[in-house]
């Protein structure tokens, strides 16, 4: 009998880039990636948050994956397999939308980018990209649009942070004070003609994401040449831990936690990205259904206010100790200073104010509901 073969861990172009400067490594979704750096370079969970809310932090998010669809009936593609109403973007623009089930439940969450008249493409999360890959090419074979993973072509680095467009515009020629949150554009950056930068991001933070060719050289030279024109902005290299407390702190849902194939829209508490009067899509049907016979659990946001932290997949309790629900994320909000968590809860406790306890190590610790998001960035 031969032995069982060991998954492959797969590896960003920037791989080696993050073993050379000493980040923590973690498997993520199948993906060999740094969950923090050593605190020599400013590094640990803590410090990266607070530098990405209070200066500039750059993270690698190559495992994201990106899927175009373009041709004659591109629109009509997107708007039969997502939420959102695509055709109110105009060129350069991007939204969040998401895929859904027939049953009005999430294949993915993806960001809509409008790169052409007929030309999309759909940034995905990393742990889904096959399974949204093969959904997205099934469920569009009767328009006409090519289909195309392109998710191995980019090396994508986030900027995220308040002193995110000072970072970039020293090392391009787009006039990034043009560029509005949620758009995209094309220029020249650390040299390289042509390259998407969006300005989005997954931090809560103004920022923004930028497409390079895909090359272990190339995607070395941009993620130095970014570190080095950040300095004087306090610029820190980001991991995965940052990433999902910053998110955490501006409830950003990840797919597996707040949102998955159990979970529909309207418990999600996405009902602004859904256009129910926009043409059919996969899914209405049922989220019609659903919104007829009501709502019987909703994501809500809890604050600890006994000494706890609320991890993921714990269990809610009612005053009472009578279970309720559960944490999809929580974990100590670095820059507000508070044990913080999602969970979904019966519709009767989401009142902010209303008091749960969270089921740590046997014993009820309590909680509230607090309104969320936790943390919006500052107007301008």
């Amino acid at each position: 009998m031969s032995p069982v073969e060991a998954p492959t861990i797969r590896k960003t172009a920037l791989n080696a880039v993050h073993r050379q400067m000493g980040a923590k490594m973690v498997d993520f979704n199948g993906w060999d990636m740094p969950v923090e750096y050593p605190a020599s370079l400013g590094g640990g969970i803590i410090a990266e948050h607070m530098a990405v809310r209070t200066r500039v932090g750059i993270f690698d998010v190559s495992h994201m994956g990106d899927i175009r669809l373009a041709g004659p009936q591109a629109l009509a593609a997107v708007q039969h397999i997502s939420m959102n109403d695509a055709s109110r973007l105009a060129v350069g623009q991007a939204q969040y939308s998401a895929l859904l089930y027939p049953e009005g439940t999430f294949v993915d969450d993806v960001i809509v980018h409008r790169l052409a008249e007929d030309d999309y493409l759909l940034v995905i999360n990393a742990g889904t990209r096959e399974k949204d890959f093969n959904w997205v090419r099934d469920n569009t074979r009767q328009f006409q649009c090519a289909v195309e993973n392109l998710s191995d072509d980019f090396t994508q680095i986030a900027i995220q942070g308040p002193k995110a467009v000072n970072l970039l515009q020293k090392l391009t020629d787009a006039d990034l004070s043009k560029v509005k949150f949620y758009w995209v554009t094309r220029g020249t950056v650390c040299g390289l003609k042509n390259i998407l930068v969006g300005r989005t991001g997954y931090t809560a933070e103004d920022g923004f994401e930028i497409y390079v060719p895909s090359d272990e050289g190339t995607s070395a030279l941009v993620w130095n040449e970014i570190l080095i024109a950040g300095k004087e902005f306090g610029v820190a290299p980001c991991g995965l831990g940052a990433r999902n407390t910053l998110r955490l702190e501006g409830k950003l849902p990840l797919y597996g936690h707040e949102i998955s194939e159990k979970i529909n829209v309207w418990e999600a508490g996405l009902d602004r990205f859904c256009k129910m009067e926009k043409p059919d899509f996969l899914g209405r049907a049922a989220l019609e259904k659903a919104k007829r016979e009501g709502v019987k659990r909703t994501l809500v946001g809890l604050e600890m206010t006994e000494r706890g932290i609320a991890r993921d997949g714990y269990k809610v309790l009612d005053p009472a100790g009578k279970e309720i629900g559960y944490v999809t994320s929580g974990s100590p909000a670095p820059f507000l200073k508070k044990n913080i968590a999602l969970a979904y809860l019966p519709t009767e406790f989401a009142a902010a104010g209303t008091p749960v306890k969270v089921e740590i190590r046997g014993q009820g610790v309590a909680a509230v509901v607090v309104p969320t998001p936790f943390y919006k960035r500052p107007k301008k």
